[in-house]
């Protein structure tokens, strides 16, 4: 079955170049024959130039949010989604039949379907480093799934703990640790955040939303201590199909 359909879609963000959504959703176009459907990368410095690009581009349908935006978007939509709203981040939006634009959040249902497979009965608790938008599409996962959670951050805050304070007692009480930084993204590949690894073991889940490279120094010092990895690609997958449902509802 051929689609004939004319529509723009779109990654926004900031240094995308490296981006998984512009090939994927390219390659899906062709695959699933939707013919006049095309994506590309909205690679803006600052989000003030948000409100330009949606002046000058009246044609599109929908967008995928990435770093560093997730948040910062917010004010610039006329709607949010119940859930994103209760996230606080969005990752897809939505251009309306009358021009409104809509924001949602696919990255929680991403996570929550990639990660759902690798839980044991004992993961009960999470840690999860970094407090940008992506942490919060997995903290809303995480309390779907009925996990604990903590966030860990270069500063403790209220609800956050610094890096210093993880230690052997840490990775008793917290069998998943979920990498939500960028730290150790393509061409950083040595990165990886300051925890100590020597204390992961086969009970515990290293799991990093990063997937460029697809093992990445946080995920292989957690396997050579026995851990169970994952990287985010799964999760990359789900959300971009949940985003395509969205702009086709």
């Amino acid at each position: 079955m051929i689609h004939t359909l004319k529509r723009r879609f779109g990654l926004l963000g900031k240094n995308i170049s490296y981006s998984f959504s512009k090939g994927y959703f390219t390659e899906k176009f062709s695959d699933e024959h939707f013919k006049g459907c095309s994506y590309e990368n909205f690679d803006i410095p600052e989000i003030n130039y948000f409100t330009g690009l949606i002046k000058n581009n009246p044609d599109l349908k929908g967008l995928n949010v990435t770093i560093p935006y997730k948040e910062q978007i917010l004010p610039f939509l006329d709607k949010l989604s119940k859930k994103a709203t209760l996230i606080g981040a969005v990752n897809t939006v939505k251009f309306t039949k009358n021009g409104k634009l809509k924001g949602y959040n696919t990255d929680y249902y991403g996570f929550k379907k990639s990660l759902k497979p690798l839980l044991q009965p004992h993961h009960k608790k999470a840690l999860i480093l970094g407090t940008g938008g992506a942490s919060k599409g997995v903290a809303y996962a995480l309390d779907e799934l009925g996990i604990l959670y903590t966030f860990v951050s270069r500063e403790a805050k209220e609800n956050i703990i610094d890096y210093n304070l993880i230690n052997a007692t840490t990775f008793d009480n917290y069998q998943i640790i979920i990498n939500s930084t960028p730290v150790g993204t393509s061409p950083n590949i040595e990165a990886c955040p300051a925890i100590p690894y020597e204390y992961f073991t086969k009970k515990h889940i290293a799991y990093d939303l990063i997937y460029n490279p697809e093992e990445t120094t946080f995920l292989k010092k957690a396997k050579e201590n026995g851990a169970v990895i994952k990287n985010g690609y799964d999760m990359l997958i789900f959300q971009a199909e949940k985003a395509w449902k969205i702009w086709n509802k």
